[in-house]
């Protein structure tokens, strides 16, 4: 059974009726905002049981099993309907919530929104904020604390809603200005890539999401994330850099390290180096996955130093940067393997010797 969960009484806008709180708006034929707009609308009452609020959805018996069938329980505004927001956002929707607007500035992001949000309609920032309960803010990082800063200059409401960004690098604390102005702080980073492509939003089935709120609201956050089929893991707010700088150098510079190898083995003459190098590639990462260092292999690992100044003498004809690249990882890789105990103190020396620049 899902965990039950209730946002802290003492917050703004939690009560029913409350203006945009977390307890969702199920709009009447013809009512205000019920055509997936922008028009702000006020809520009514939410019986018990209704499925208003954050409370992950348990269906009870003979109720509709599907989220078509029954009432959506928060109303989502997507700021940025890019490919984590639009992933997201119909995550969300089969979870039984209902996107009901969106961003979209380009036409590519405007066919985006149609495919994967249906019902969801375009409008600005501050329309789609204000249309919704649980606001999704999935813009570059860079940009963050502008729109944060910026939706509260233009006088949004944004008490008791629920405001969260994907932002692996930043924690709540990007978001002050909306919480002084009475929203409900909460980043959830889903640790995967996405393509762009409609089927995104399986992608988000058993990953890991970078949680991070105040701690009343952290059954919320971890809720949610339950709700589009994730993992929650709980990263301090000081924590947020280093976290996503490990996330970051693990992915971005594999792949970096993934096409520079394939460069240089097209450079000899192997016509396709993907198929070359695919097993070798994943039988390394399955080891460092399950074993840690104690995965490594190579030559680094056996203190071949000969090997080693063999590559980087060759290396050297090639790229300067190539050869400064793998003389940095290979010196990572010794101490690595020293601290580990897979290699000799005599072998590490010889092999810093062959890796001087």
């Amino acid at each position: 059974m899902d965990p039950q969960v209730t946002p802290p009484s003492g917050t703004p806008g939690n009560g029913p009726g409350s203006d945009g709180g977390t307890t969702p708006h199920t709009p009447r034929k013809n009512e205000p905002g019920s055509g997936g707009g922008t028009t702000p609308h006020t809520p009514r009452k939410i019986e018990p049981g209704s499925g208003g609020g954050t409370t992950p959805h348990t269906p009870r018996k003979n109720e509709p099993e599907t989220p078509e069938d029954r009432p959506a329980r928060l109303a989502v505004g997507v700021v940025g309907a890019g490919r984590v927001g639009t992933a997201l956002g119909a995550a969300l929707s089969r979870a039984g919530h209902r996107v009901v607007a969106a961003t979209a500035v380009s036409e590519r992001s405007r066919a985006r929104v149609e495919e994967r949000l249906p019902g969801a309609g375009v409008a600005a920032p501050q329309d789609v904020v204000a249309a919704a309960d649980l606001v999704l803010l999935t813009v570059p990082d860079d940009e963050l604390p502008e729109l944060a800063a910026g939706l509260v200059s233009a006088g949004v409401p944004v008490t008791g809603k629920l405001v969260l960004h994907t932002s692996g690098r930043y924690g709540t604390a990007v978001l002050d200005p909306l919480t002084r102005a009475g929203a409900l702080p909460l980043a959830l980073h889903p640790v995967m890539t996405f393509t762009g492509r409609p089927d995104d939003v399986n992608r988000l089935t058993g990953i890991s999401f970078g949680v991070t709120s105040p701690e009343p609201l952290r059954p919320v956050a971890e809720a949610l994330v339950l709700e589009m089929g994730g993992e929650p893991v709980w990263i301090t707010e000081e924590a947020r850099p280093l976290y996503h700088a490990a996330l970051a150098g693990g992915a971005n510079h594999l792949v970096t390290l993934v096409v520079e190898a394939m460069d240089l083995l097209r450079g000899v003459g192997v016509a396709e180096p993907g198929r070359m190098l695919g097993p070798l590639l994943g039988a390394a990462l399955d080891n460092g996955l399950r074993l840690g260092i104690d995965g490594l292999t190579g030559p680094v690992a056996r203190g071949d130093a000969g090997t080693v100044a063999d590559h980087v003498a060759e290396l050297g004809k090639v790229s300067a940067e190539s050869r400064r690249a793998y003389i940095a990882l290979a010196r990572l890789t010794a101490d690595r393997a020293l601290g580990a105990g897979l290699l000799k103190p005599e072998d590490a020396e010889r092999l810093l010797e062959a890796l001087a620049d």
